[in-house]
């Protein structure tokens, strides 16, 4: 028995939307905790999928929405966005008690640390990168009108709307006196770039929330769930927030495959962006500092989680996750000249 699964209910469930599914189903958690929980299904003909639901417990309200996600990924299926191909939808709780849905499964590597980015050759690491950007300018290119998603959510402030939530949610979260948190919330308040325009953004996008093949290029884009529209740049500096470099003075918080050799640099980052979509790329410290405030007040938050009870063994990341908060607020600040 594996826990969020109810194995009779789902192959039933899926025995109606996949021709010749082969049963019994093999049920694995890939990745949990944090976030959405993903396990792989094998049938007994060695085919795959993927389920996505919610976490088991300490589902925070507006969060983790499966009918949201399933739209995207379904929105997207025709477009140029590499994502993983829909099954179907189910929202009867009496199947599995959450809602849920089901992809293909897409071949490719996760990169996190050493081990996994062995899984690229170090000749083909350099491609990784420019991929990822035109994966991202994809992402931003998307016709929202064609693509039903023009409703996703609110078009206009999307940096400031930011600032005030999450410094809401840190504020709520913590038990510590961290000032630097509201020093560089407020140099980023009064000196946000001007919006020049409103696109889907991915809201997480990073390299550890893509597939990769061996040859370096994106298999897919995972991970959907806080998707709304914004401002392009925002995604381009969450993507520098979690890139990691050989010379970062702290342990790398999000993307450490891409301190081993042969990946590219942010700076090599930004020029691509800027090469591949013609937008001005100026105002990048202003967006990397924001999303490495940013991240610092997510991890707060979910290490507050974890040690009010969400879950009764604190992963080794999240131990460091005060030190990360620190090291991601201080190092927004240097950016910003403070």
């Amino acid at each position: 028995m594996v826990k969020g699964i109810e194995e009779k209910p789902v192959t039933e469930w899926l025995s109606a939307r996949v021709d010749n599914l082969g049963s019994p189903l093999k049920f694995e958690l890939i990745t949990g905790g944090h976030s959405n929980l993903t396990y792989r299904v094998t049938d007994n003909n060695d085919r795959k999928w993927v389920l996505r639901r919610p976490p088991l417990g300490h589902v925070l309200e507006g969060a983790h929405d499966m009918v949201r996600e399933h739209r995207l990924l379904s929105s997207l299926d025709d477009s140029d966005v590499p994502v993983p191909p829909v099954v179907g939808l189910c929202t009867d709780s009496t199947i599995n008690g959450a809602d849920f849905y089901v992809t293909e499964f897409v071949e490719g590597y996760v990169l996190r640390d050493q081990d996994s980015a062995s899984d690229v050759a170090t000749d083909k690491r350099p491609v990784v990168g420019p991929k990822l950007i035109e994966a991202l300018a994809a992402i931003h290119s998307v016709d929202l009108e064609a693509t039903s998603l023009a409703d996703l959510g609110k078009r206009e402030d999307y940096v400031a709307r930011q600032l005030r939530t999450w410094l809401r949610q840190f504020n709520a979260m913590t038990s510590r006196k961290l000032p630097v948190i509201e020093e560089v919330h407020d140099v980023l308040t009064t000196n946000i770039p001007e919006q020049r325009e409103a696109t889907l953004i991915h809201g997480d996008f990073r390299l550890d929330n893509c597939l990769v093949s061996p040859q370096g290029e994106v298999a897919a884009v995972l991970d959907w769930e806080i998707s709304t529209l914004g401002d392009p740049l925002a995604d381009l500096g969450i993507l520098l927030a979690y890139w990691s470099e050989q010379d970062d003075q702290f342990l790398p918080l999000g993307d450490a495959a891409t301190i081993y050799g042969g990946f590219s640099s942010r700076q090599e980052l930004v020029t691509e962006y800027g090469r591949v979509t013609g937008r001005d790329t100026s105002d990048m410290d202003f967006f990397f500092a924001f999303a490495s405030w940013r991240l610092a007040c997510i991890l707060e938050g979910v290490h507050a989680r974890y040690v009010g009870g969400a879950n009764p063994e604190i992963p080794e990341e999240v131990e460091i996750f005060p030190q990360s908060v620190v090291y991601l607020a201080e190092r927004a600040a240097e950016i910003l000249g403070l």
